[in-house]
């Protein structure tokens, strides 16, 4: 069967009122099922646990939105021998065969969007564009790694010599650890369980601690495909009882993981330990976040800059690895620009994220309200506060809501400019000129993504030399990388320059196996 071109999925259009009543009709379909209960999935056979992990509401945390079975580190092990059985017929099966689980999977999920968009509002408190773009976005995983994967198929191009015959080809490695977080919590997880399933290798997938139920979603999904048994096993649980132990087993050939600087620095070491047993160096393909600037000089178009700003800076409340958490601005502009994005930024509507009215919804728990609220009483007392740091800490009742603050004269070097903060909190920094903006937003162990708002051609051509991030944008806003046109993966801190959604990224996922035969 012939394969359509790739293409994006397109966003759905929520201006348009029978789009609205889908969603909603999806909402309350899925709020009828909120509290059910999700097992572990080892081998093809689902298992309950005695203790679960009950997945809330965000917005709501009294809510509870599952309750989800938590594995152990015995899971781990078996589910490690039932993926290394599964592997040694799943890398048998020819690329474009397993590709076509993919397109299978892309289907399902296309007919399945609203409702998985409703988990999404729900459980990870995304507002209704950001809840389709992060379906939208796992279909295009699924379609584009599965053309990748038919691509990557064919003989490698060699150099034949006389009287032989010389033969390349790509084999997957074996089975890997799937560590995927919250904030894509269908997108990436789809992303960086497809390219490694495709590749011909097996997986254990432990899904973020607050939106497993997403997770299990996906895992039907690939049930509903028609994924083999074994090739994909599902081990929730929490990350300190069995995470260390999935990373460090030597059975385990890969990790493949998105989440904080601090944890995937963790991964690497531990998995860089050789285990008695262990029969090669395990791969770790990471992605840690950043510290992310947008740049404005004087010629800027500042109405476009501003907007710029505020929707990379507050889009899913702050929290995504591309965020823009620095605005540095030449002091020509810099009242300007502060001003417009001062006024953009009034006009949020903060609240529950199943309100198609709010463009922000809570911040995704406890843990992360609190970590958010510190760096905003800090910036109270060593900067100042231009606009919000309100918060509602009612747990049970109102929410991890946290208005979009914006701190203004932040000095470089500081803790409010330097460390990640995942939350929808913003500095805006003076800078004496370009030059000097530049040398600013470099200033940073990170290295993701970056805008430059300019119409001077040389400073344009400046950035794209020395900006030293891995993606940069030119005056457009610092997130929305899209797959299949926008590689995505950063330098430094921010990971081990993998490019997801790019031509090679399932190289991540394989081997090169070189034969000579001589006649």
């Amino acid at each position: 069967m012939a394969i359509a071109t790739y293409r994006n999925e397109p966003l759905t259009d929520f201006t348009q009122e029978s789009n609205r009543r889908l969603l909603e009709e999806a909402l309350r379909t899925v709020k009828a099922q909120l509290g059910g209960r999700y097992t572990l999935l080892i081998g093809g056979v689902r298992q309950s646990t005695a203790e679960e992990n009950a997945s809330t509401n965000p917005g709501a945390p009294s809510e509870v939105v599952g309750y989800v079975a938590k594995a152990t580190k015995e899971h781990i092990d078996e589910a490690l021998d039932a993926a290394w059985r599964a592997f040694d017929k799943w890398k048998r099966v020819p690329g474009p065969a397993r590709a076509r689980y993919l397109y299978k999977a892309a289907a399902v999920m296309r007919r399945r969007k609203f409702e998985l968009s409703a988990w999404e509002v729900l459980e990870a408190g995304k507002t209704w564009a950001e809840a389709d773009a992060d379906v939208a976005e796992a279909i295009d995983f699924l379609e584009y790694y599965g053309r990748s994967m038919e691509r990557l198929s064919r003989p490698v191009e060699l150099t034949p010599l006389p009287g032989e015959e010389d033969t390349a080809y790509y084999v997957p490695l074996g089975v890997g650890a799937i560590i995927p977080p919250w904030n894509f919590p269908l997108a990436i997880l789809t992303g960086l369980s497809s390219s490694a399933m495709v590749a011909g290798n097996t997986i254990l997938l432990k899904p973020a601690s607050p939106t497993p139920v997403i997770a299990a979603k996906f895992v039907e999904v690939m049930e509903e495909a028609g994924i083999p048994a074994g090739v994909l096993n599902f081990v929730p649980g929490d990350g300190g009882v069995i995470g260390d132990h999935l990373v460090s087993h030597p059975r385990t050939r890969f990790i493949s993981f998105t989440g904080s600087r601090e944890v995937g620095i963790r991964i690497n070491k531990l998995a860089a330990e050789h285990q008695i047993g262990q029969r090669w160096i395990k791969r770790v393909i990471a992605e840690m976040g950043g510290k992310d600037a947008i740049v404005v000089d004087e010629t800027a178009d500042l109405e476009a800059a501003a907007v710029g700003i505020v929707q990379s800076a507050f889009g899913f409340q702050g929290q995504k690895c591309s965020a823009c958490s620095r605005a540095i601005i030449a002091d020509s502009v810099y009242d300007q620009v502060l001003n417009r994005v001062l006024e953009l930024t009034r006009a949020l509507k903060v609240g529950a994220a199943d309100d198609y009215a709010n463009q922000m919804g809570p911040v995704i728990d406890r843990k992360a309200f609190d970590k958010i609220s510190g760096y905003i009483d800090w910036g109270r007392e060593n900067s100042k506060l231009a606009l919000g740091g309100e918060r509602e800490q009612a747990p049970g009742q109102k929410g991890y809501f946290i208005n979009p603050t914006i701190f203004q004269d932040v000095a470089p070097g500081s803790k409010l400019e330097q460390e990640e903060i995942f939350g929808p909190v913003l500095a805006f920094i003076r800078a004496r000129d370009f030059e000097d903006a530049l040398d600013i937003a470099n200033d940073t162990e990170y290295g993701l993504t970056g805008s430059v708002y300019s119409r001077r051609r040389d400073r344009i051509e400046r950035a794209m030399d020395d900006f030293e991030i891995g993606n940069l944008y030119i005056n457009r806003k610092c997130t929305g990388a899209v797959v299949g046109s926008h590689p995505f993966g950063g330098f430094n801190m921010s990971g081990t320059d993998s490019k997801t959604g790019s031509p090679e990224y399932l190289l991540q996922f394989m081997q090169m196996k070189s034969i000579a035969e001589r006649y």
